[in-house]
C-alpha cells in the first residue's frame, strides 16, 4: 500500500491498542514515532541491507525516545529503568517475522508485494521459459519493452519494479499462435492465406488469450490487467485500413478490428502501453538517424492522445513528457544512433 494508507493504518491500530492498555500516553508517543521512522525510511522487504537499517533506525527511535521520556519524569539518569531496552530490542527482533508473514498476509488479503513481483520476474518461472522458446521474438521484444518502461516509470517515480515484471508476461497470450506475429516470422507470413478480418482477429486474440493463460497460471490481477490494458481499445490499424480498401462499398464494424481493452488507468499500465507500441514500431526503421526516431515516438504518442487511449490515465501531461524524453534516450541507445556529420562539400561550404 501507499504510504498515507499505511501511515493511517498504524495510527488507528496504536490508539485501539492504546485504549487497550494501561502504559499511557508514552507507549502511544513512542509507537506512533516508530511507525513514521520506517515510513520515512522507505522500507523494501526485498532488499535486506535497507530492511535491517530501518530495523536499526526503530531501535534507535525507540531508545532515544524512551530515554527523552525517562528523563523528563525521573528528573536524572540514575533512575531510569535500563531493563526496559531488553523489551525494546526484542520488540525490534520481533518486527522480522513481518518477512514470512508477507507471502501469507497477501496471498489471503488479495495483495500483491514486492517480493511476489522478484520471484515472477525469475526467467525460470514456466510461462517465461515457455514465451522464450516458443515465441523468441516476442520474448525479445518483451525483455526491451521491460527495460524501457522501467527507465520511464523510475523517471516519473512510478512502481518500476511492477511495471518491468509486466513487461514480461503482457505478451503471453502470443505462444499460442506465434507465427502470426512478425517478430517471430522468419519466413512465409501466415496472414497470407487469411483475410484481413480474419487477421485481425488473430491478432487481437493474443489478449483475450493471454489473459486465460494468467488466470489459468494464477498470476495476480494486477498483472492481468496490464495484459488487458496494453492496447487499449486501439485499432489493428493496417488489417482495419486493408479491408476498408478491398471493401468500399461495405460499412465497416469497427468493433471487430478493436481491442476489447479496457484502456490504461494507472501510470505503469500507460508507460506499458506507449513503450510497447514504441519499441514494435521502431524495429521497423532503417538505420534510423535521432530525428526519425524522435518523429516516430513523437507521433505514436500523439496518436495515443488523439485517439482516447490515455483519458482514463493518472499520467498528467508532465510526466508524460518526462517519459518521452527517456523513450528517446532508450531507444537511441538502442538503435546506435551515431552524430550525423556533414559531407566534404559542405564542409567545404562553411570553411
Amino acid at each position: 500500500t501507499d504510504a498515507r494508507l499505511a501511515l493511517f493504518t498504524h495510527i488507528v491500530v496504536v490508539l485501539i491498542a492504546s485504549f487497550l492498555s494501561s502504559l499511557g500516553y508514552e507507549f502511544t508517543f513512542l509507537q506512533i514515532l516508530a511507525g513514521i521512522i520506517v515510513l520515512l525510511t522507505n522500507v523494501d522487504t526485498r532488499e535486506w541491507t535497507r530492511f535491517f537499517y530501518s530495523m536499526l533506525f526503530i531501535f534507535l527511535t525507540y531508545s532515544l525516545s524512551f530515554l527523552g521520556l525517562s528523563l523528563i519524569q525521573e528528573g536524572d539518569i540514575i533512575s531510569i529503568d535500563w531493563t526496559v531496552y531488553s523489551w525494546i530490542f526484542l520488540n525490534v527482533l520481533f518486527t522480522l517475522l513481518a518477512i514470512p508473514l508477507v507471502p501469507l498476509l497477501e496471498r489471503f488479503f488479495g495483495f500483491t508485494s514486492a517480493i511476489t513481483l522478484v520471484e515472477l520476474s525469475d526467467m525460470n518461472r514456466p510461462l517465461l521459459r515457455d514465451l522464450s522458446l516458443k515465441a523468441p521474438g516476442t520474448w525479445q521484444h518483451s525483455l526491451q519493452v521491460a527495460n524501457l518502461s522501467e527507465a520511464a516509470a523510475r523517471k516519473i517515480g512510478a512502481n518500476h519494479l511492477l511495471v518491468k515484471v509486466a513487461a514480461l508476461y503482457h505478451d503471453i497470450g502470443k505462444m499460442l499462435n506465434p507465427e502470426y506475429f512478425i517478430e517471430n516470422q522468419s519466413g512465409k507470413n501466415p496472414h497470407n492465406d487469411l483475410s484481413d478480418l480474419e487477421s485481425a482477429k488473430m491478432i487481437i486474440s493474443h489478449v483475450t488469450e493471454g489473459e486465460k493463460i494468467a488466470k489459468k497460471a494464477r498470476l495476480p490481477k494486477l498483472l492481468i490487467d496490464f495484459i488487458r490494458t496494453h492496447h487499449g481499445t486501439t485499432r489493428t490499424e493496417y488489417f482495419y485500413r486493408n479491408f476498408v480498401k478491398d471493401h468500399p462499398d461495405m460499412e465497416v464494424d469497427e468493433a471487430d478490428f478493436r481491442y476489447p481493452g479496457p484502456r490504461p488507468r494507472t501510470k505503469e499500465e500507460t508507460i506499458l502501453m506507449i513503450a510497447d507500441s514504441i519499441e514494435a514500431a521502431c524495429k521497423s526503421l532503417k538505420n534510423p538517424t535521432e530525428q526519425d526516431l524522435s518523429d516516430l515516438i513523437n507521433k505514436i504518442i500523439a496518436g495515443k492522445i488523439t485517439h482516447g487511449q490515455l483519458e482514463e490515465s493518472e499520467m498528467t501531461f508532465e510526466e508524460l513528457e518526462l517519459c518521452r524524453n527517456v523513450f528517446k534516450t532508450v531507444m537511441k541507445s538502442v538503435h546506435h544512433v551515431r552524430i550525423e556529420y556533414p559531407d566534404e562539400k559542405q564542409a567545404e561550404t562553411k570553411e
